[in-house]
């Protein structure tokens, strides 16, 4: 820890950046909520930018939805990584400093239910895609997952008329699609297949949504292990598990070479949570203005996991 912290401490001194960058992380904040429940977004009343769907709303709040961990989290679905001793106890914590970086950010907790018996159930993301006007509810790729969804359907349908559910054959993991504006970008992985992008190509195409499949290289779980959005027209990659010409609008962050893992970012408002696990793809971030909120997130790590993985996040909206 203190050769990330001596790493991670190099953003006090000046650096010259696009904008100011801010480096914080969430354990040491004060308690309180720099938003109030009711606001504007300017980008959705006053401009639009080639990555913004346009549309004249009042954004009431913004939802996460979350669950607890797993007692049995140790007994997780492991693709690519080796099994290694996890920390309960520790993993609830670091949970719990998530869930309060979320809260810090403006997002409204809505908790399902408890799955003691699902190693993998905090990993809400895999279960749903929302978007402004629908929801879609994903069909896992490891069969032991497929009842986790359930819950988080029934969580939706308090914000969401439209929910659509993927069939079989189709499989999907929330991990692997990135939505950004009108474009939705869908990876093919071990737990996501062709079928599911067709499932989901015909559900969003009357809405003016753009579907694409996304090829990955060798030992990336989820597409959102490999590439996430950290501003509007900034994406954090690693480019030996997806190609960057997937995403030739976008300026790009690449990870360190020697963070693999260190794609996956949560953007809410201007403000990205983000591992404090990988120092030197942060501190790449905080070179290019990225203000930062910093968790550890080491025992999520161990399973496959990342910081977008424990939340839905979506906004409800007022017409």
């Amino acid at each position: 820890m203190k050769n990330k912290l001596q790493v991670l401490g190099a953003i006090v001194t000046p650096i010259p950046v696009r904008q100011p960058a801010l480096f914080r992380f969430a354990k040491d904040l004060p308690a309180f909520l720099p938003f109030s429940p009711v606001f504007f977004k300017p980008s959705q009343i006053s401009h639009q930018t080639k990555h913004t769907k346009f549309v004249l709303k009042i954004m009431s709040k913004i939802i996460a939805i979350v669950r607890n961990v797993s007692p049995r989290m140790d007994q997780c679905e492991l693709t690519h990584l080796d099994r290694q001793p996890i920390d309960i106890a520790l993993a609830e914590k670091q949970h719990e400093e998530y869930l309060d970086a979320l809260c810090r950010l403006g997002c409204e907790l809505e908790q399902v239910l408890e799955l003691p018996f699902h190693p993998d159930s905090v990993f809400v993301e895999d279960c749903a895609v929302v978007l402004d006007e629908l929801a879609i509810i994903a069909r896992p790729g490891a069969e032991s997952r497929r009842e986790e969804v359930y819950s988080v359907a029934e969580a939706l349908e308090r914000f969401r008329e439209k929910i659509y559910y993927i069939e079989a054959p189709g499989t999907l993991d929330g991990g692997d699609v990135l939505c950004i504006g009108d474009q939705i970008w869908v990876g093919l992985s071990q737990r996501t297949n062709a079928d599911a992008v067709l499932q989901m190509q015909s559900i969003l195409k009357p809405y003016g949504y753009i579907v694409e499949a996304v090829r990955m290289g060798e030992g990336c779980l989820h597409l959102k292990s490999a590439v996430t959005q950290v501003a509007d027209d900034l994406l954090l990659l690693n480019p030996a598990w997806v190609h960057p010409d997937y995403f030739p609008d976008f300026d790009l962050v690449l990870t360190d070479p020697e963070e693999p893992g260190a794609a996956n970012a949560l953007l809410i408002g201007d403000t990205v949570i983000y591992p404090s696990d990988f120092p030197f793809t942060a501190l790449a971030l905080a070179e290019e203005g990225v203000e930062l909120l910093l968790v550890d997130n080491s025992e999520v790590i161990k399973a496959e996991g990342g910081v977008t993985c424990c939340s839905v996040i979506f906004e409800d909206f007022e017409e």
